[in-house]
């Protein structure tokens, strides 16, 4: 899987720390030309497994560049191409250099035929689309050659486009055919967009389609009254509206932010986590991992009028106050009183950095307020935390006796300042709080969870163990560390049980792998995780320069370390495999780091030393009862069989432009989907709640209790859970009769 341009930067494990690099002078004051220098000089020398800057280094370089800025071929022509060709084996040599001259020649280049390419889906979608036409479409557009000419391109942008336009004619049509047999005065129609017919490059956010409950539909009347040709006029324009928005925002992209994307496809190819971010990223990243920052505490949305509220954070400042609400539209910004500025057609990061801002300032919004009133609303700004990055907890009973579970999204950390709040020290007031309610087995979800700090996967491992190793580290020509827990005390000596999927990474492994080869837990969940097995470190750039007149420089996030489990074994490629294997929808489908570019190596180095947990009796057979409960549930081969379809449905490459053929195999998916909307319909009769400190809150935030409410339902469709559950009952009562056992013997 090769990066976007828009990346969307997946919370990893990350050791932040200072770099030694030897006095080297920087002599250019090019900023592209010193990025380039100093990143290479830091691959160079830092990272774990360094790759030699040659030739085929070169070529895999052209080739990742390119497909990246044109994955679909319907920018770039064949001659192009060969152009460009005369320095695939080149770009070692220009970046020893520093010379950007390849880049310099294929962004000029990119920018010419994307303003060319608006030219040629306007004259396209000029004229009416033939539905009736026998012809396909290919959409592996690897397999897809270059084209030769403006005609041959043309004719690829033809066929996208009505690949586009079809799925949303064949939605219009069903609308309208629906609002004819309806009878008279009901308006009611429920429909599903295939929203990705639109996008199928998944470049552009398309606007959420709902389903329609008034009374009366305008969108359904007006449908109701056109004739088919309309309707195809109707589809032409939604699609080309859908591009104008696109190339919107192509538009606001900058040189900078194309050269950020060809440093990172060089960086890219020593391996697929080290990645350089420009200053804004590096922002978002720090958001990232400690879930919060200084600001306002809304979530905007680029609009043409200005940038729109489309979420207001629990607990931030505009919750607080409450003169901002949904659906408010931001014209001009200023900072405590100064002359404001306006922000309307300007960039949303842009924007942004002014709406953000220092604890305890003052910033004057401008406000076109949901009514159409004009308003200038002044917010203090204040630490906003994002409520959803943090761990949370509920309580269910099954037969009398109570369970806890822990969610936790991610390992986070405020590498500024640990003492603030961090996931280990979050984790263990949870096990505290479930422990005084009663909770007498824990479950601890780490699905979707792609890591996060070293420093609180160690400590949170010692809540659960008296004392010993939780991982191997190994630096590059260096002997292995070990991380330990030093402290004999243990926070929870009850039943555990770690929930796992395939999006399961990094620090999320080193604790389930650490568990299981305690045999502390039962890791239940896919048959592996996602398998990154190394270590980064962040490095500001602007630490390296004595003398910078650029500005900040970013800074580039390099793998260092491998990390093993406590056995001996790499989780590089290979994961943790669960001892509990249920399906999920993402069984058959290419993820996980055996599926990324450049993926470092699974190697094995020697064990640590350390005891097995002796708390639990008969470990195997309570596997072995619950591989035989999940055989024979339905849930669970229903989960299997959707994953084999959604393989099957993501290897179907070649796709009818014939409206008949399209809307047929589309009527067919739609009934298979709704066959398998019986998933979520999933009742194992468990009722959640929370702890009574968070129902306290619930009286000043209902935003928190419908979120907690949303969440309990989704725990108790949840077949892993209840699964999970039976697990520790299980343990539970083999604990039990262990210790009547040994009741019984002293008797």
């Amino acid at each position: 899987m090769k990066k976007n341009l828009v990346l969307v930067l997946l919370v990893i494990l990350i050791a932040v720390a200072s770099c030694s690099f030897t006095n080297k002078s920087f002599e250019t004051n090019d900023k592209d030309k010193l990025l380039l220098d100093l990143i290479t000089y830091v691959l160079e020398r830092g990272h774990y497994e360094p790759k030699d800057i040659n030739d085929k280094f070169s070529a895999n370089v052209f080739e990742d560049f390119i497909d990246i800025l044109d994955p679909t071929k319907r920018y770039f022509l064949e001659s192009d191409v060969k152009e460009f060709e005369k320095y695939k084996y080149q770009i070692d040599d220009q970046i020893k250099n520093t010379d950007i001259s390849f880049f310099n020649l294929v962004h000029q280049r990119l920018m010419k035929r994307m303003d060319e390419a608006k030219g040629i889906y306007a004259e396209v979608l000029e004229e009416p689309f033939d539905f009736e036409k026998e012809e396909t479409i290919n959409i592996d557009y690897a397999e897809v050659p270059y084209a030769k000419n403006r005609r041959e391109l043309k004719e690829r942008w033809r066929k996208q486009l009505k690949y586009n336009a079809l799925g949303v004619y064949d939605n219009k049509v069903k609308i309208r055919k629906s609002a004819m047999t309806t009878a008279e005065g009901d308006g009611s129609v429920s429909v599903d967009v295939d929203v990705s017919a639109l996008d199928p490059d998944k470049k552009v956010s398309v606007r959420d389609f709902e389903s329609s409950k008034s009374t009366v539909d305008p969108a359904k009347e007006e449908l109701k009254n056109m004739t088919l040709a309309e309707v195809e006029a109707s589809a032409r324009e939604t699609t080309k509206n859908t591009l104008d928005e696109f190339f919107d925002f192509v538009d606001e992209l900058e040189r900078k932010d194309w050269f950020e994307q060809y440093v990172n496809t060089i960086v890219d190819e020593f391996d697929p986590h080290t990645y350089y971010f420009g200053p804004s990223e590096k922002d978002k990243f720090d958001i990232s991992m400690s879930g919060k920052f200084e600001g306002i505490g809304a979530r905007l949305q680029k609009k043409p009028e200005g940038a729109k509220v489309v979420e207001i954070i629990s607990g931030g400042p505009v919750w607080q106050a409450k003169n901002l609400e949904v659906g408010d539209e931001i014209l001009k910004v200023g900072q405590d009183g100064e002359e404001p500025i306006d922000i309307v057609g300007m960039r949303l990061d842009d924007a942004i950095k002014l709406i953000k801002g220092p604890k305890g300032t003052v910033v004057d919004l401008t406000v076109r307020k949901v009514d159409g009133t004009i308003d200038v609303i002044s917010i203090t700004r204040d630490v906003v935390e994002i409520e959803e990055s943090y761990a949370k907890s509920a309580t269910v009973e099954k037969d009398d006796i109570k369970y806890g579970l822990i969610h936790l999204p991610k390992f986070y950390v405020d590498f500024d300042d640990y003492t603030e709040r961090n996931a280990a020290t979050d984790v263990a007031k949870e096990v505290e709080r479930l422990k005084q309610s009663g909770a007498e087995g824990l479950i601890l979800d780490l699905r979707d969870n792609g890591g996060g700090s070293l420093k609180t996967v160690v400590e949170m491992a010692g809540l659960f163990i008296k004392d010993g190793p939780v991982v191997q580290v190994r630096s590059s020509g260096q002997r292995k560390e070990v991380h330990e827990d030093k402290d004999e005390r243990i926070q929870w000596d009850g039943p555990l049980v770690i929930l796992v999927n395939e999006l399961s990474a990094s620090a999320s492994e080193i604790l389930a792998a650490a568990m299981q080869d305690y045999k502390r837990a039962v890791v239940l969940g896919s048959k592996q995780t996602f398998g990154k097995g190394t270590v980064q470190n962040v490095i500001p750039l602007d630490n390296i320069v004595r003398s910078n007149e650029h500005g900040d420089l970013g800074a580039i996030k390099i793998t260092t370390q491998k990390f093993y489990r406590i056995n001996g074994g790499s989780t590089q490629l290979e994961g943790v495999k669960s001892d509990i294997v249920v399906p999920d929808r993402y069984s058959y489908i290419d993820l996980g780091e055996r599926d990324q570019e450049n993926p470092l190596e699974w190697d094995r180095i020697s064990p640590a030393d350390y005891n097995v947990w002796d708390g639990y009796i008969d470990y195997e057979a309570t596997v072995a009862r619950s591989k035989a409960r999940l055989s024979d549930n339905p849930q669970v081969k229903l989960i299997e069989e959707n994953a084999r379809w959604l393989k099957e449905q993501q290897d179907e490459t070649v796709v009818s432009l014939n409206y008949k053929a399209y809307s047929s195999r589309q009527d067919r998916n739609k009934e298979k989907s709704n066959y398998f909307k019986n998933l979520s319909k999933y009742d194992s009769k468990l009722t959640f709640e929370s702890l009574k400190y968070e129902q306290d809150l619930f009286t000043q935030d209902p935003v928190l209790r419908e979120k907690r409410d949303r969440w309990h339902q989704d725990l108790a469709n949840d077949v892993y859970v209840e699964e999970a559950i039976n697990v520790l009952q299980d343990l539970k009562l083999n604990t039990l009769k262990k210790e009547n056992t040994k009741l019984a013997v002293k008797g």
